[in-house]
């Protein structure tokens, strides 16, 4: 089953992402694809690039920026195929930012 695993943090409490950090991701990216559990992962440019795009009325309205009101911004993701939850806990557990935010884990649903 594949599971997407959305990482948020705070910036006010992350640590930069300088060599170290990203060497953390680094290493967990190779040990997925050694795993065979990594189908996609990428880091997303800070949430003041964002633009939310909602319709209403029949109108197209954007915004800059983030809709959701929160303190942790959504940083990055890995959709990793895992055998079942338990599995996918184990990676996710592994993911940097874990230390400091939060992975949200969400089955993906596969349409055919």
């Amino acid at each position: 089953m594949q599971y997407m695993a959305l990482i948020y943090t705070d910036p006010a409490k992350a640590p930069e992402m300088g060599e170290k950090m990203n060497g953390e991701y680094f290493e967990l990216t190779k040990r997925m694809r050694e795993a065979g559990v990594m189908r996609a992962g990428d880091a997303l440019h800070p949430v003041s690039s964002a633009t939310s795009v909602r319709v209403r009325g029949g109108k197209v309205e954007t915004m800059d920026g983030p809709f959701a009101e929160t303190k942790e911004h959504l940083g990055g993701y890995y959709l990793i195929d895992c055998a079942d939850l338990d599995e996918a806990i184990k990676w996710a557990a592994q993911i940097p930012g874990a230390q400091f935010g939060t992975v949200e884990l969400r089955p993906v649903v596969v349409f055919r």
